[in-house]
């Protein structure tokens, strides 16, 4: 028999909030009456006529970075179904059913027809799984099939509010293979109408090595009755205010004051804002005193793709953010310049050294010191005489190609700010 978890209601609850939903005083489960290979006993538990949410939104940015609201229609619990695996055992095609996962607790968000392109669907994605992120219902992982999409696609008539027969691509588990799929449907469709052929109402599958989509089953609408084992759920103002309180901070929120109080720009304050996780490492290392824009550009710019490009682990513990503000702190005081620095940075991920041993233990010391940078200067411009004359008559470029030879010559410790100075009062 099932039963029903108070933990699936929380988590429930606190992603149809954090979508701005409604929650319903009472809801309750039905049995989605149909037979298919993933569902022997017949049924599916879900909310069809009491859903637990109504309305809400997502709101993006189009494609001309104009905001945009993508309106929710419910938010519905029910459980996950098997899983169908289809191989090859010699010439013969055979299909297996995995049940690890029926039974599992899922929501379904089910939203208006609003969006307009492939696009749309994109960025809403995007931005649901951020949503969902934040407020701990889920990981939202795709790829690991934590999160699932089926798209219906339907055509109008430029002008028309009246849209065509829709079709539906299930079960899709990449947000790049949905954009994918959506703009396949699109073409498809509009051949199809061209040509005069109906859109017949049915379910399709995305292939991704193909790059098409191909007929799965006809749509079929079983019965819905209520289901007799699982009691209705009733939510009180004093429940449903104790589970808002749990809410964090939501990113449009966290971005509005990451510009206010950190004075990002708005685009620097969005990626901070990206994953939760994320946002309270950048603030931890800002509380530590290191520079908000710094942080937030060698986040960016260097932390990250150093983590992708090398598989390094993100851990966001107090002790990695204090030696990660650490190192912005000598880059800030000019005790390391910048390439020097995205070395110290590799080194933070590889040793448990600190960021001053590391600079020590390793020389990436910056040499600001006036006569050891005058006698690199000196140097530079007598092997480099066209160079020199070059700026001397006007080609002010050539003063980066002497800053670079400075720098190679100092094994990149020198500070290339002073260095530049240096250059430019000894050619006056």
């Amino acid at each position: 028999m099932p039963r029903f978890s108070m933990e699936t209601l929380e988590k429930a609850t606190l992603a149809s909030l954090g979508l701005d939903c409604e929650i319903q005083p009472r809801s309750a489960f039905d049995q989605k009456v149909y037979y298919y290979p993933d569902l022997p006993k017949g049924f599916q538990l879900s909310q069809h006529h009491m859903p637990l949410a109504r309305r809400g939104f997502i709101e993006i940015k189009d494609e001309n970075g104009k905001p945009k609201k993508l309106h929710l229609h419910h938010v519905h619990m029910e459980e996950d179904v098997a899983k169908l695996v289809h191989e090859t055992e010699g010439r013969m095609p055979i299909s297996l059913v995995d049940f690890n996962r029926a039974g599992t607790p899922l929501i379904e968000i089910v939203t208006e027809p609003d969006m307009r392109s492939p696009y749309d669907a994109i960025e809403f994605l995007r931005a649901l799984r951020i949503q969902l992120r934040y407020t701990g219902c889920a990981d939202c992982s795709m790829e690991q099939g934590t999160m699932r999409c089926d798209a219906n696609i339907s055509l109008r008539p430029e002008g028309s509010d009246q849209l065509n027969t829709k079709v539906e691509v299930k079960n899709m588990n990449s947000i790049h293979h949905v954009g994918n799929a959506i703009s396949y449907e699109v073409k498809r469709q509009t051949e199809s109408l061209i040509n005069g052929e109906p859109i017949v109402l049915h379910t399709r599958l995305w292939d991704p090595d193909k790059g098409i989509t191909t007929a799965m089953r006809a749509k079929f609408a079983g019965p819905c009755v209520p289901d007799p084992c699982v009691t209705q759920i009733l939510v009180t103002d004093e429940w449903l205010q104790t589970m808002a309180s749990k809410l964090p901070e939501m990113p449009n929120q966290k971005i509005n004051r990451f510009v206010q109080e950190y004075g990002l720009m708005h685009d620097e304050a969005a990626q901070m804002t990206s994953e939760r996780e994320l946002s309270e490492y950048f603030e931890a290392v800002v509380r530590l005193g290191a520079s908000p824009r710094t942080v937030a550009n060698w986040i960016a710019a260097q932390l990250l793709p150093a983590i992708k490009e090398r598989g390094y682990e993100f851990t966001t513990s107090p002790v990695t953010a204090e030696r990660f503000a650490g190192l912005i702190t000598l880059l800030e005081k000019e005790e390391i310049n910048s390439n020097s620095a995205k070395s110290v940075l590799i080194k933070l991920f590889e040793t448990a050294l600190t960021p001053e041993e590391i600079m020590d233990q390793f020389g990436f010391r910056q040499v600001s010191n006036t006569g050891a940078l005058r006698d690199i200067v000196d140097q530079v411009i007598t092997e480099n005489a066209s160079a020199v004359e070059n700026y001397k008559n006007g080609n002010k470029k050539s003063i980066g190609f002497l800053v670079g030879q400075a720098m190679k010559l100092s094994k990149g410790k020198a500070n290339p700010k002073r260095l530049q100075e240096i250059i430019k009062e000894t050619l006056v």
